[in-house]
């Protein structure tokens, strides 16, 4: 068998068979590269296809087996091989493995010795063959038999076209480079992988395994080197896939989507890296074709859940699918519910529970984000939704206690933050004011708090804190007491206020209260001027606030 030559031929024979072809080869690809699961997909899917050669998938489905811990079914995938075609050599192979596994040396060297006795004549197969041998001894311990690895490989060297340290087989090189791999020896590793791609620029394997060794550390040579194989190989799956990979990993998600839109016409993809591309459409914003891509998988499989998904997040994004969102939303709970295999991420949670709010239903909504906090409590967006949630039905004392998981769980809160609940807990004591004091006071505590923590947070930014303490003092003072409650908090907020280059439109807001307080205050206590000054400083933030004006113009005359 010219194992190689064969593999080669495949190889060249140009684009329009490789778009074709679904034979064992790409099973093969993938099981070189360690892929195994993948591997397994492939050899099955492709099984029966016309190009497949059974034996040669007999053996890689064997050798998975094995590696899987399937002693029994990789015997009865080597036992079929041979079956099938008894000239092939490594069927044998993988039970000379097995008996090495089970301790019989000498029936792992008969099979051995078959193996060698159907090789091909070429130098390049007897070469691969004297790999594949050191392999099964390397599998099953590589210091047991440390000697016959290095035999073997040493006659590798000698069946290769070109002996000696300049051999040109690639499997001497990769499994050089598997072996140093192994040791972590990355950098030796990476250059026995480059060099069987110089001489067998058709190796597919030995670029993704180079590929797989920069992936993480360094992404663009990753890049380069899977660019130089389908360069060569433009149709290969793997090559295509493991692209794809690198620049996710690179975060260059445009890039990303590109080829795994490439990647996904090619027969040999897999379903799940459909569903990987539906995620690079939408995070790269592509909203529409994100949409459309997930429709199109759903009607081939309308029980894809993470099509459905995808199809709702896109939808989200677009104006043109606003009527039809709250019954994708409640379609996608209802198939949650239905199998535990539907899982939900926080992206979901968060999309779906604001679509229910803004749609009226507020306890739909309000279930999912709690299911969410009971599987994630650490997940502080989850309490910050759900605290949106209660604001929406005006429930401030829930968007409370829910914005208090938030802080809880956030590891420096912002000012705005602590602002944020501060505002949350005043209204939510104003609202049990008057039916539950104790509970107001409660609340009262807690937007007290907040306030401190927001001060300390940014020194320099105090209207704001200042406003919503002076707010509670007026709350918590007998009725005779509130129109001076305030006084001393607001005049310190205002001083802050003044001091400020450019205030925002929010302490604008701030001043325009305390200056409309301590005018009223000081009008309380009859002293016009002073009540005037601060009625004037209102005006001059709201300078069109024509009946302010004609009140203050009537307290001068």
């Amino acid at each position: 068998m010219k194992l190689n030559l064969i593999l080669t031929a495949a190889v060249l024979a140009g684009s329009s068979f490789l778009s074709m072809a679904q034979t064992h080869q790409e099973g093969v690809e993938y099981y070189r590269a360690d892929q195994f699961n993948n591997a397994k997909e492939l050899l099955q899917r492709n099984y029966n296809n016309a190009g497949t050669d059974k034996a040669i998938s007999e053996y890689y489905l064997g050798l998975i087996a094995i590696h899987d811990g399937n002693t029994a079914e990789a015997k009865e995938h080597f036992d079929k091989g041979i079956s099938i075609n008894a000239s092939y050599p490594y069927n044998y192979v993988g039970l000379g493995e097995l008996a090495l596994k089970n301790g019989d040396k000498k029936a792992a060297e008969d099979y051995f010795k078959t193996a060698k006795s159907n090789v091909g004549k070429e130098k390049d197969d007897k070469a691969s063959l004297d790999i594949a041998i050191a392999r099964a001894y390397y599998n099953v311990d590589p210091t047991l038999y440390a000697k016959e690895i290095d035999k073997n490989v040493a006659q590798a060297m000698k069946d290769s076209p070109k002996e000696g340290p300049a051999a040109t087989n690639v499997d001497i090189y990769l499994f050089d480079g598997d072996r140093k791999n192994d040791l972590k020896d990355f950098g030796g590793a990476g250059n026995q992988y480059e060099m069987a791609t110089t001489y067998n620029p058709n190796a597919t394997e030995a670029y993704v395994k180079y590929a797989e060794l920069f992936t993480q550390v360094n992404p663009q040579y990753a890049i380069n080197m899977l660019n130089k194989l389908l360069s060569v190989n433009p149709q290969s799956a793997l090559g295509q896939r493991e692209l794809a990979n690198a620049y996710y990993n690179a975060q260059k998600y445009k890039e990303a989507a590109t080829q795994y839109e490439k990647y996904v016409k090619n027969p040999n993809h897999f379903k799940q890296d459909e569903d990987r591309l539906a995620f690079l459409l939408f995070v790269d914003g592509d909203y529409q074709q994100g949409y459309d891509f997930a429709t199109n998988l759903l009607k081939q499989n309308p029980q894809n859940f993470t099509a459905q998904r995808f199809q709702f997040m896109n939808a989200a994004q677009l104006d043109s699918m606003k009527d039809q969102l709250v019954p994708m939303a409640e379609a996608l709970v209802v198939a949650h519910k239905a199998n535990p295999a539907n899982i939900f991420a926080p992206i979901d949670y968060n999309l779906i529970s604001e679509e229910l709010s803004n749609a009226g239903k507020a306890d739909e909504a309000q279930a999912l984000l709690e299911e969410a906090i009971a599987g994630d409590p650490s997940n502080r967006d989850y309490y910050k939704q759900l605290a949106m949630v209660f604001v929406k039905e005006n429930n401030l004392p829930k968007a409370t206690d829910a914005f208090q998981g938030y802080i809880d769980n956030t590891e420096n809160p912002t000012y705005n933050d602590y602002i944020q609940q501060a505002t949350y807990a005043f209204y939510a004591g104003v609202s049990n004011q008057k039916d539950n004091p104790d509970e107001a006071n409660k609340y009262y505590d807690m937007a007290q708090a907040s306030t401190e923590k927001a001060q300390q947070n940014n020194p320099s930014n105090f209207t704001k804190p200042l406003k919503i303490q002076g707010d509670i003092a007026k709350q918590r003072a007998p009725e005779e007491e509130v129109a001076s409650a305030a006084v001393p908090l607001f005049t310190e907020g205002i001083a802050i206020f003044e001091a400020k280059e450019n205030p925002s439109k929010n302490d604008i807001n701030d001043a325009k209260e305390m200056y409309n307080y301590m005018g009223n205050y000081y009008l309380d206590q009859k002293d016009v001027p002073t009540a005037v000054t601060y009625f004037n400083k209102y005006l001059e933030l709201d300078p069109e606030n024509d009946a302010y004006r004609q009140f203050v113009e009537g307290l001068q005359k």
